[in-house]
């Protein structure tokens, strides 16, 4: 899960070939390729999910709800989890896999930050189906499994095609951890500090 902030200074490098982003849709619920049509067809979308049948069932059955707030993305709980209730209100999707995007993501920022996010959440609609727990009471964020297994493969994918370190430290840099725990994330990720 990633919450919006202002996209970084310099503008960070490009999108793998291909990527594409409906920026002008409207807020509701969509399909994931709607959103992102083409997506299933990069080389990235056969490395995160090599079946392709699967590949075609997650992405098919995959929606996106694209809200009128000030944020990032993530995966929409199908209840609302003990650890947020007093802190955070997310959209609940009880019945379908659902990614939500805030409008201002989706229109404004750079299209590279676009894709890691994407491919992120997806990563966490997977472990989800395989029955893992996105959101465990007693790990903080950089201790969770989901989150280093979803950042991982997004760095992995980004240094595939020559994402440079500055713009992966800044892309891991999140509001809600600070400079310690960004810290033992970056190296738990491999991604150097300087």
């Amino acid at each position: 899960m990633r919450t919006r902030k202002p996209p970084p200074e310099p503008a960070v490098e490009e999108s793998p070939a291909g990527f594409r982003v409906r920026r002008d849709i409207a807020v509701g619920r969509h399909p994931l390729l709607t959103v992102f049509p083409g997506l299933s067809d990069l080389p990235t979308a056969e490395r995160h999910e090599p079946d392709a049948a699967r590949r075609a069932k997650l992405h098919g059955e995959t929606q996106v709800e694209v809200v009128d707030e000030d944020m990032w993305m993530y995966v929409a709980p199908f209840e609302l989890p003990k650890v947020f209730r007093r802190r955070w209100k997310p959209v609940v999707s009880p019945e379908t896999d659902c990614i939500v995007v805030g409008q201002s993501h989706l229109s404004e920022s750079p299209s590279l930050i676009l894709f890691l996010d994407i491919f992120h959440e997806l990563r966490h609609v997977q472990q989800r189906q395989a029955g893992r727990e996105l959101w465990p009471d007693k790990l903080s964020y950089v201790e969770r499994p989901t989150e280093l297994e979803a950042y991982q493969f997004v760095v992995d994918e980004a240094r595939r095609f020559g994402v440079s370190d500055a713009t992966l430290r800044e892309y891991l840099r999140v509001e809600w951890i600070d400079d310690s725990e960004l810290a033992r994330l970056y190296d738990a990720l491999g991604v150097p500090a300087n």
